[in-house]
């Protein structure tokens, strides 16, 4: 494979040189996930796949997630609800990009650049990541820690705010009614007046649920606050709180009863930027915080729980890094990150309110630094190479190196190839809490080889990219009996290979067609990841009426590994129809899974068959 990379990015190169026309700048779009900064697409030898505002907006959901397993090639999202995700046993919202997990933290969200994983299990928290107030979301699939350290370790999906695009105030509702009681409203309002610009929200959504006792509820607000000293420095600060009220009626096969989780989710930072054009940087600080009642329910027979499961935890840290042009065509980047991560969980007796049994409250650390260097070797060249240092208070120290090129060819064709490791640390619970704790855990490991060619024909109105990749992980944290014991150790291993395809079609100016394609070998099955992934959608516009017509097709779900193992195949058709009435007024309604297919994603928690919603957006 790696040989492979080689010669195709020789073979490359020799017709680059042998070409007349370069590429122009239709594949130059600026991301800022890819590198710390913005930077343009063309130039960086890592994939990132760009959801703009606009496609979220027009998928009319609730939260980010679905529309992300649409829409990215090679990720993939569980779901147990038409609304809600819920923690704890029989938790959804897990994200799987090339068979790397979110819910074990092997792929971390960000919001504006912040970390976002639970502290004490180290995985996001599906519930939090919502529509409201989301400018665009970019996806590194791929390991990004040599920027982003531990769970960067197979992705990241970065999840970035809105501001007031231009002066004046922008005004947001939303309200819409639909299957099982489930009801969800929102109000953005968006200000920029002089240096200062604000973004303001809130969101209410609620469910009965399609299965008894499967009720949710949920909160949240967010609030973003900027201000620009000059044209060479500006200042933000923002927060996003998310509260929520989830029942769990365990799967089909072990019903449970009283099974409820109330959880507070919260997020804070503050950032200084810095912009002079041959240099830019930020300083940021950020904390998160968590707080947990759960009830682990019982079995119909059995007696109601005596305790409930508490928990607490923050993930605090500080961000810094500036880039500078030394010279014509090159970039330097370097940074350094601190994070530190605390959690405590007990037990409480319902009866009183005491804590009883054993509880844990404990804090590690994390240190790190990094450089980056890109530089242009030829106007068709660019090669880039880093190395992350991270020292771990209680694993130690971690050398993380990256590098690729971007080879820009003629007819606005680009070809990328890369090699990086990911890692991810421990959790909390890993080293320390219930039997299977073992402190002297280290972090698991992620090698991956990747090439990628994309193009675009503006004649055709057409974009189109393919990848390979091959990743071997390992150390991978598994428990497994040792001296008639339950333990953690670091004993998993994986081998996938795996090749990913898009496309997107302007056919006529009312009419859009996009598809993604993934296929994934592995050489031991994962769960939540399927050996394919196909989505077809096609969009037609007029001045006033929108269609879009979805099909998602999975094949070899992966919902129980081993001894039982069960995979899941199956086609979704899901329909968006909506109508502007006025300048300031849409009405919409949507239909998922029009072909009520019998499906799950999570063994034991079977989805419903077609749901509809429909609503209403006001803009002023």
């Amino acid at each position: 494979m790696k040989k492979a990379l080689s010669i195709l990015v020789i073979a490359c190169a020799a017709n680059v040189v042998a070409a007349q026309t370069f590429v122009s700048d239709t594949l130059s779009e600026a991301v800022v996930t890819g590198t710390r900064g913005k930077a343009y697409l063309n130039t960086l030898p890592t994939t990132v796949s760009i959801i703009e505002h606009q496609t979220l907006a027009e998928a009319q959901r609730t939260s980010v997630l679905p529309t992300l397993s649409e829409q990215v090639v090679g990720l993939f999202v569980t779901s147990r609800a038409l609304l809600g995700y819920g923690v704890s046993d029989g938790a959804a919202g897990g994200i799987s990009i090339r068979g790397m997990q979110s819910g074990n933290g092997r792929v971390m969200v960000l919001i504006d650049g912040h970390p976002q994983y639970q502290g004490i299990f180290g995985h996001s928290i599906a519930d939090a990541y919502q529509t409201l107030g989301v400018e665009r979301i970019e996806v590194v699939r791929g390991p990004a820690s040599m920027l982003y350290g531990s769970n960067g370790m197979g992705g990241v999906v970065n999840i970035i705010t809105r501001q007031a695009p231009t002066r004046g105030t922008n005004t947001d509702y939303h309200a819409a009614w639909g299957s099982y009681g489930t009801f969800e409203a929102s109000v953005a309002n968006r200000v920029r007046t002089g240096k200062f610009h604000s973004n303001i929200g809130g969101q209410y959504a609620r469910t009965d649920g399609h299965r008894p006792r499967l009720g949710f509820e949920e909160y949240n607000f967010i609030a973003k606050l900027g201000y620009d000293f000059s044209a060479h420095w500006q200042a933000e600060a923002s927060t996003d709180v998310t509260y929520f009220r989830a029942e769990y009626p365990g799967s089909t096969q072990t019903p449970l009863f009283d099974a409820r989780q109330k959880i507070l989710r919260g997020q804070a930072s503050v950032s200084l930027d810095n912009d002079y054009g041959f240099t830019a940087g930020r300083i940021s600080v950020f904390h998160n915080w968590g707080n947990h009642k759960i009830n682990d329910g019982h079995a119909a027979e059995a007696a109601p729980k005596a305790n409930l499961f508490r928990s607490s935890d923050a993930l605090s840290g500080l961000n810094f890094y500036q880039r500078a042009v030394l010279f014509n065509g090159n970039t330097l980047t370097v940074g350094f990150d601190w994070t530190r991560i605390n959690g405590e969980a007990w037990n409480q007796r319902l009866s009183d309110g005491a804590r009883v049994g054993t509880s844990i409250d404990t804090t590690l650390h994390e240190l790190a630094a990094y450089i980056d260097v890109r530089q242009d070797i030829t106007a068709w060249l660019t090669a880039e190479a880093g190395l992350r240092y991270d020292h771990h208070s209680q694993t130690g120290n971690t050398l993380v190196p990256q590098g690729g090129v971007s080879v820009r060819l003629p007819y606005n064709a680009l070809v990328k190839a890369t090699v990086g490791k990911g890692f991810r640390n421990p959790t909390l619970r890993e080293l320390y809490m219930w039997t299977p704790a073992n402190s002297s855990l280290k972090p698991e490991r992620l090698m991956n080889y990747e090439i990628a060619f994309s193009q675009h024909l503006p004649q055709a109105r057409l974009r189109y990219g393919i990848n390979a990749y091959l990743l071997h992980a390992d150390n991978l944290i598994q428990t497994a009996m040792i001296e008639d014991r339950p333990r953690n150790i670091n004993t998993g291993e994986a081998r996938n290979y795996g090749i990913e395809a898009e496309a997107t079609w302007e056919v006529c100016p009312m009419l859009t067609l996009t598809t993604n394609h993934s296929f994934v070998y592995m050489h031991t099955p994962l769960l939540d990841t399927p050996r394919y992934k196909g989505y077809l959608a096609a969009t037609y516009r007029s001045k006033r009426l929108q269609i879009t017509l979805g099909g998602q097709a999975i094949g070899h779900l992966y919902t129980a590994v081993g001894e039982t193992e069960k995979r899941e195949s199956f086609v979704l058709l899901n329909a968006v129809v909506s109508y502007r009435l006025l300048p300031c007024m849409e009405v919409y309604a949507k239909g998922d899974n029009l072909l009520a297919q019998r499906y799950e994603t999570r063994l034991g928690y079977p989805l419903p068959r077609t749901t509809f919603m429909a609503g209403l957006n006001l803009a002023f």
